[in-house]
């Protein structure tokens, strides 16, 4: 066999490891999160009836357990269970949208040593919140006043309740669960610290050999193969970002991904952009399969309504793409001289803010 195929088969079968590692890690990640606040994102849920306060307890609760599915889930189950009607779950999964994004945040934070990867690994993380954050400024008040996403998921939901689907497994969680459930249970006896810092230890080791590895192949025909192929044009892009995103089962890992892919240059934020747009859509898909499947309509018009919530931000920042690519830009000039400001923004975006709206109110 030739020296530069054995080379690149090395590689590949490097990058295979790598990229198990990464997702790995997202889950243990997850899974610490969850030991840590499950509970007590479960009881968040049951104090609110007021719609501002529960925007800010989707924002706290799927930060808290890092999955916006999860937090769609347990909304569903509450809602269902009578705990709150539709009108109050609707803020609960608008705030879920912003908290799903602290991932992406946390995961671009690993490469903050070098300033030139940190300036697009951060900016690409970042216009993924202010996307989510600019939608919600638009479309809360907008549903306080005329309820329009409620009133839409009734009706879009109305021509589903009879239909049946079977539910879908993550191919990703099939392969990451079991390792990732193993480790936090079996090694680390469900210690939410000790599952976090290995978690973080090997989101970091992975990120690093990974751009070892990728850094060279962004001055190679590889960049001009990714351009040409799945990010040729931003309906190819945005499409790929609903596939993937409802095959992974997870907004959280797919945009993730992203995140390193623009650090070594392989990517630039304007091509990520409407990959991102897409994951949104495509995040909903797992609540609709699972709401068919259940043939409840009250799960459906919940999972319905964060579809729409999705769509309407799509169609009024897709066209204005330039404002939150703009925003994402400014604010990382401010992180480059300062980690500090992109730590403290993390922190006090998503916990210290909603804890205290929750907490005051």
């Amino acid at each position: 066999m030739p020296f530069k195929k054995r080379e690149l088969l090395k590689k590949s079968f490097v990058l295979l490891i790598v990229l198990y590692a990464f997702l790995l890690s997202i889950n243990l990640m997850g899974v610490s999160f969850q030991f840590f606040g499950m509970d007590f994102a479960k009881g968040l849920f049951e104090l609110t009836s007021n719609p501002f306060v529960g925007l800010f307890v989707g924002i706290l609760a799927t930060s808290l357990i890092q999955s916006s599915s999860s937090t769609t889930a347990l909304v569903v189950g509450l809602v269902a269970a009578g705990v709150f009607d539709l009108t109050s779950a609707i803020p609960i999964i608008m705030g879920a949208n912003v908290g799903t994004s602290v991932t992406n945040l946390l995961v671009s934070l690993s490469h903050s040593t070098k300033n030139g990867e940190f300036k697009k690994a951060f900016s690409v993380a970042v216009v993924h919140d202010i996307f989510n954050m600019l939608t919600l400024l638009i479309i809360f008040p907008l549903e306080m006043a005329f309820h329009l996403i409620e009133k839409s998921a009734i009706v879009v939901s109305g021509f589903f309740v009879s239909t049946t689907a079977s539910t879908f497994t993550s191919p990703i969680s099939f392969l990451v669960s079991p390792v990732a459930n193993w480790i936090s249970v079996e090694l680390f006896m469900k210690n939410a610290i000790i599952i976090l810092i290995f978690a973080l230890g090997i989101l970091f080791l992975s990120l690093n050999v990974f751009v070892r590895i990728a850094k060279p192949l962004a001055k190679t025909e590889l960049k001009d193969v990714i351009h040409n192929s799945l990010f040729k044009s931003s309906r190819r892009a945005f499409i790929f970002g609903i596939a993937l995103t409802a095959f992974v089962q997870s907004s959280s890992v797919t945009t993730s991904l992203m995140v390193p892919m623009a650090a070594v240059g392989l990517l630039t934020i304007e091509k990520i952009y409407p990959y991102i747009l897409g994951a949104n859509i495509g995040t909903t898909i797992t609540a609709i399969l699972a709401s068919l499947a259940t043939g409840s309509p009250v799960a459906l018009t919940v999972a319905m309504a964060h579809l729409i919530y999705n769509i309407f931000g799509i169609v009024i920042f897709f066209p204005l793409k330039k404002i939150p690519i703009f925003l994402a830009q400014k604010f990382t000039e401010y992180a480059i001289h300062s980690r500090r400001y992109a730590i403290v923004y993390i922190f006090i975006a998503f916990y210290v803010v909603p804890f205290t709206i929750i907490f005051l109110f």
